[in-house]
């Protein structure tokens, strides 16, 4: 569940098929995001899962698989 709805927002926000991010996809390496798309990121996932991720919190979760341990240990 949680893996769908961040596929879904990296699909959108970097144009990408969401079959193609796997809990491995690197935000940086393997999406190219620059630090405005992480902050992008970031925003989103606060919004869709209702969690405050404080700047030094974002700054680890540089792959989709630690955001979502992030995500499932705040709910």
């Amino acid at each position: 569940m949680i893996l769908e709805k961040i596929q879904q927002i990296l699909a959108q926000q970097f144009e990408v098929s969401a079959d193609s991010i796997n809990a491995d996809t690197n935000i940086v390496d393997d999406l190219g995001a620059d630090s405005l798309d992480v902050v992008e990121l970031i925003m989103s996932v606060e919004d869709e899962f209702g969690v405050q991720i404080p700047d030094e919190d974002a700054a680890e979760l540089a792959t989709v698989g630690k955001i979502i341990e992030y995500i499932e240990a705040r709910q």
